[in-house]
């Protein structure tokens, strides 16, 4: 009866609701399809072949969260089929994912809105053996339809805060029976176990966070490093930037670069690596470098001088800040710094995945707001492996200092990627926990 409700509240106010996604899918760029018929369960195609294992993996976050487990699948030899929610997410994907989608061995497809007649023919026409939802993306209608269409659905590398808990709990016995429609759930932390079990959760262990199982691109990470030892600069990481981010810390380097020039330092300031989370803002912080007076390039522009060549590195010389204009070349930012600050944490935007930065070695500072990584900043912080700032400003005097004392940097960035190891381990834990259900639905 409450979902009944629940579907009848969303077919009321799917005006709106679509109208808000055409907006935000104007402000993000990229293909959204937000009135493609597929968004809505309604398929010109043949159904493919029955039997892939579906992830559900809604935005960019989750899509390279859910990475090491998708590749390790790959390789055992199951069929993926992946849906996003975010055009993101989606680009994500097909740039990961383009020799496998090729092959046939991994399909692409927008999940539906949350309509009990989308879910219904989604179902049907994919005909998934198994369902494996990353973090926390859960549809009542989805889980519905899946436990009528008696397809096991898996919660993975799943994450609740107290705050998504209440929200949870307010909505009364809606979310609860969501919950309760799922399998198993594998937990990123005991804390997040817990609340889980709370919100209506069955089956619920602790794995880990597949974040710790990445698989880092080590030819781009050899290549970031052989660079900066070319460049023979000093260089800071200032990553995976929110809205409202780019801004202030664009101040602090123009307060660092004032600062080096009225004292006459006799080193150089560093050079500053500015990585905005989104592609959509790139030209935005291009344009605010340019109104703040600081000296730029473009990582494109980098790549069509030759990486790594002589024209490539004299560009950087001459910068204050490097413009990450890329996708998918993380290790190479974070292998060529001597310090990374991870972005998403200055304002209230719950923080961003730092571990790969660990995972490389790179001593790491975030800000105050980390409330989607609250077990692994806590973890982080008793190893050793990271610092936490109040403020942009504290965050580069902090990072100004590492590069000051090497030793301690180093000491800081051997603590991470230890830490790192330490925490492997939840994609093989959760893939036998998939492979022990399918085997149960064959029986």
């Amino acid at each position: 009866m409450i979902r009944c409700a629940y579907s009848l509240l969303l077919v009321l106010l799917s005006p709106l609701l679509l109208a808000w996604m055409g907006l935000r899918a104007r402000r993000a760029g990229g293909r959204w399809a937000v009135l493609d018929g597929t968004r809505f369960g309604r398929y010109r195609a043949a159904p493919p072949a029955a039997g892939a294992i579906w992830i559900h993996a809604v935005s960019l976050g989750e899509t390279r969260a859910a990475q090491p487990l998708i590749r390790a699948l790959l390789d055992r030899g199951h069929r993926v089929l992946l849906t996003h929610l975010t055009a993101t997410g989606r680009a994500e994907g097909l740039r990961v994912y383009a020799a496998d989608l090729d092959q046939g061995a991994l399909q692409q497809a927008w999940l539906p809105y949350d309509f009990p007649g989308a879910t219904r023919r989604f179902l049907r026409q994919y005909r998934p053996s198994l369902g494996v939802l990353i973090e926390r993306e859960l549809w009542p209608n989805l889980v519905h339809a899946a436990q009528r269409a008696g397809v096991p659905l898996v919660l993975a590398s799943a994450r609740l805060s107290d705050a998504a808990l209440h929200r949870s709990q307010r909505l009364g016995g809606l979310m609860r029976q969501a919950y309760g429609g799922i399998a198993r759930t594998y937990a990123q932390s005991l804390a997040d176990a817990q609340r889980l079990e709370r919100a209506g959760a069955r089956q619920v262990s602790v794995s880990g966070n597949f974040k710790f199982d990445v698989r880092l691109d080590q030819d781009k990470a050899a290549r970031g490093r052989a660079f900066a030892a070319q460049l023979g600069r000093r260089v800071i990481a200032i990553a995976s930037t929110r809205e409202g981010e780019d801004r202030v810390f664009i101040q602090a380097i123009r307060r660092v670069r004032d600062r080096a020039a009225a004292t006459g330092a006799e080193s150089a300031p560093p050079l500053f690596l500015l990585i905005p989370r989104h592609p959509q803002r790139f030209d935005q912080a291009a344009a605010q470098l340019q109104a703040a007076g600081l000296p730029f390039v473009r990582r494109t522009r980098l790549l069509e001088l030759g990486d790594g060549g002589s024209s490539a590195l004299a560009a950087c010389r001459q910068a204050a800040v490097l413009l990450g204009d890329t996708l998918g070349e993380m290790p190479w930012y974070y292998a060529g710094s001597q310090v990374a600050i991870v972005g998403g944490s200055f304002a209230p935007l719950g923080g961003q995945n730092f571990i790969e930065a660990s995972a490389l070695g790179c001593p790491v500072i975030v800000g105050p707001h980390t409330a989607h990584f609250q077990q692994a900043v806590a973890d982080a912080q008793a190893a050793g492996a990271i610092v936490q700032a109040s403020d942009p400003d504290q965050a580069v005097r902090q990072a100004l200092k590492w590069l000051d004392d090497p030793a301690l940097a180093a000491q800081v960035g051997q603590a991470g990627s230890h830490w790192v190891r330490q925490h492997a381990g939840a994609v093989a834990r959760v893939i036998n926990g998939i492979e022990d259900l399918l085997t149960q639905r064959i029986a």
